[in-house]
């Protein structure tokens, strides 16, 4: 357990005591959302279930940034619609402010692929997993699997009803 926790640790490391911008795209395609599996941000190598995203760099706007993230993660390029979700996360060294807008593929028929996040090295990466996952999918998973988000989600169309979360 003290190797997972090191390790995760380490993953970590280039996120840590620093407030973070994060920009997210939520896409829905025939009652599916397109989300992206993490590693390291659970005990046991558990997954992590969350919209494509990351962070906001100095001279982007918020759209360039999020058309960034969604090619280097899923290999698509997508359009940016309405801004629909804010949420705040802060744990013990991890804080955030995340920003959800819509977006739809520029190729509606284009698959996305897992990308890589450049901040880390090959054998160091977070993002194991991209799939369109039905929200009953998400449901039955541990609530510590899923973006906080994305927890009160039983329809695809409950992605577009605007919410705010502040950390409690």
């Amino acid at each position: 357990m003290a190797t997972e926790s090191l390790s995760a640790r380490d993953l970590l490391s280039a996120y840590t005591g620093q407030v973070r911008v994060r920009v997210c795209g939520l896409l829905v395609h025939h009652d599916t959302l397109l989300l992206t599996a993490h590693r390291g941000l659970l005990p046991g190598e558990a997954p992590f279930w969350s919209p494509p995203g990351g962070g906001w760099q100095f001279g982007e706007t918020i759209q360039e940034c999020l058309r960034r993230e969604f090619r280097e993660e899923t290999g698509l390029d997508v359009t940016v619609g309405r801004f629909l979700h804010l949420h705040e996360y802060k744990a013990d060294d991890l804080q955030a402010i995340e920003l959800f807008f819509e977006v739809t593929p520029d190729d509606p028929a284009a698959v996305p692929r897992l990308g890589s996040d450049p901040e880390h090295a090959a054998g160091e990466q977070l993002l194991t997993q991209v799939a369109f996952v039905a929200p009953r999918e998400l449901v039955v998973l541990p609530a510590a699997q899923v973006h906080p988000m994305l927890r009160q989600i039983i329809s695809p169309d409950d992605v577009f009803i605007p919410q705010i979360r502040f950390q409690r």
